[in-house]
């Protein structure tokens, strides 16, 4: 395979043009919509990390532009550059600079929109109204709630959604053939299920266990640091049917090695107690949520994490002897 180690496949495989986004089809339309008139408002991209926002804003930037699209755009990570110094002194000087002749406007992309200081997005919608004409500004955000009601209302809002499984799945195979990597059918679910939608995720996942030679189901969750689920499962059964120290046992097997931390434990039981493989009464998978939201507060306070996960499983072969009654 071809120089894995040196290349970043997500962007690397990173859809270049509108037309090769997938899942966003409202989305995509309305954005065409901006390029065929070579006009557009202020933009703001919301939705779960993955799902393509700075992808699209990259693709409409290429689509008005053309391959030289970077000279036109300046790209911030507000995560990083989020203070009011960078909106003052970055942002103002490339807004205000004037756009050439056969350029229509400039766009900023504000990357993780919703981790600037309050500071800074007053400063920010102050420049929105000044340099309307010359720039427009896209605002990237998974919580859009945290940008301020002055820069939403000043902004067409775009909702990006979770990528559908097929999409993911297709184009994780699609990676996998061009780098001519060995893989299993399940691999790919695996990580579709692991990744919950994400496609960059997805594909760091890939990444990781090709490193390791062929995917496989095990290799896939070897790199995540994640239990098998069915092993999981089996944990669980075998609590609820009363086999409190077998369950214990699984459980201390699976954290050693795996390297599983109390927390990942009781994330992994909270997935797999909705998941259609384990069969229980919808009332018990409601009494086991409830008690695993108690179980990991106690855990992220600080509690001993091998006795609240012994009284996890207690517990469950407690409620599952209830239940046999």
């Amino acid at each position: 395979m071809s120089s894995i180690a040196e290349i970043l496949w997500v962007e690397k495989y990173r859809p270049r043009t509108l037309d090769d986004i997938v899942n966003q089809r409202e989305v995509v339309e309305r954005l065409k919509l901006f390029v065929k008139e070579k006009n557009m408002p202020h933009l703001l991209f919301a939705g779960p990390p993955g799902t393509g926002k700075t992808t699209a804003a990259h693709a409409l930037a290429h689509d008005l532009y053309g391959e030289t699209y970077r000279h036109y755009m300046l790209e911030l990570n507000a995560s990083d550059e989020r203070g009011i110094n960078v909106i003052r002194e970055k942002v103002k000087e490339f807004a205000r600079s004037r756009a050439p002749e056969n350029v229509p406007f400039k766009i900023v992309l504000l990357d993780e929109s919703d981790n600037m200081t309050s500071d800074a997005q007053q400063a920010l919608r102050r420049l929105m109204e000044l340099y309307t004409v010359s720039t427009r500004f896209i605002l990237v955000a998974n919580y859009p709630s945290k940008i301020i009601d002055p820069i939403q209302s000043r902004c067409a809002f775009f909702r990006f959604t979770a990528l559908k499984k097929e999409d993911i799945v297709g184009r994780l195979r699609y990676i996998i053939e061009n780098e001519g990597v060995r893989y299993e059918d399940e691999a790919l679910d695996a990580i579709y299920e692991i990744s919950e939608g994400d496609m960059r995720k997805a594909i760091n996942i890939l990444q990781a266990a090709a490193s390791l030679g062929m995917v496989t189901v095990e290799s896939v969750f070897k790199v995540v640091g994640m239990a098998r689920p069915r092993e999981v499962r089996e944990m669980i059964r075998l609590a609820l049917s009363g086999d409190f120290t077998g369950s214990r046992n699984m459980l201390r097997k699976l954290m050693i090695e795996y390297g599983l931390s109390g927390e990942d434990v009781v994330k992994q039981i909270h997935r797999e107690i909705f998941s259609q493989e384990l069969k229980i009464p919808e009332e018990l998978r409601v009494l086991i949520a409830d008690y695993l939201g108690e179980i990991h507060f106690r855990l992220v306070e600080g509690s001993d994490e091998d006795i609240q996960l012994a009284a996890l499983l207690a517990w469950l072969a407690l409620l599952g002897k209830r239940s046999q009654m």
